[in-house]
């Protein structure tokens, strides 16, 4: 076998109350999840339904600091609950999607919504926006075993103490099991992947300096520093 020019170790996130860590292969994103969202955007959410992107592997943050990045005056945040995969599938059924799920974390879709406006007004893609360094961080992993699959409860998020982003995971327009389903339609998923599921509303800019901290009710809580 051809030997690597250089070792490359996959990204990882920790297990919660564990030794071993989670590798990651993929980030799948949910746009578009919870209408109230959708309504603060501008858009009508019957007629613009949930669709999905990705976020490389390695803007993923473990830890509680997370860098401002370049390129942008506008950063935002957007508080998700995270669902880790640890199994593989092609084209399941909403009653087998459950299956696939090793557990889930509490993340944050940090976006440049400035360059965000700049891609959808001329028809861009959001890699730009959506894609960059540090731009996902993470709470450690937590085994569906040990919480279940939650499918209600408060999802919210606080910048420097105030209350910006309230809902509950029963508004998501699409819940986990139809979101697996649908991804599996069009990508084989494996053990590794992760989906961010969308965020109510609320979002709102962050700047240097800001302290946030997020929760999903019977999951987890982070708390990131934008440094």
């Amino acid at each position: 076998m051809t030997q690597l020019l250089f070792p490359l170790a996959p990204p990882a996130v920790p297990i919660e109350g564990s030794d071993r860590a989670f590798p990651v292969r993929r980030i799948y994103c949910v746009g578009k999840n919870y209408a109230a969202h959708v309504r603060e955007m501008g858009s009508d959410p019957a007629a613009e339904p949930p669709f999905f992107f990705m976020k490389p592997a390695d803007a993923l943050v473990v830890g509680p600091k997370a860098p401002y990045p370049p390129d942008t005056d506008n950063l935002h945040h957007e508080v998700e609950l995270v669902v880790a995969i640890g199994r593989g599938g092609w084209d399941v059924t909403y009653e087998q999607a459950l299956d696939l799920v090793y557990g889930y974390a509490v993340g944050i879709d940090l976006t440049k919504r400035d360059r965000q406006a700049d891609a959808k007004a001329k028809g861009q893609p959001w890699e730009r926006a959506k894609a960059f360094e540090a731009s996902a961080p993470i709470t450690p992993i937590v085994p569906a075993e040990r919480i279940g699959h939650p499918k209600r409860g408060a999802i919210e998020l606080a910048v420097n103490g105030e209350m910006r982003q309230h809902g509950d995971l029963a508004d998501m327009i699409l819940p986990v099991p139809a979101i697996i389903a649908r991804l599996s339609e069009v990508w084989s998923l494996a053990p590794g992947d992760l989906i961010y599921t969308g965020t109510p509303e609320g979002v709102g800019r962050i700047a240097r300096g800001d302290f946030i901290t997020a929760r999903v009710d019977g999951v987890a809580r982070i708390e990131v520093e934008i440094a």
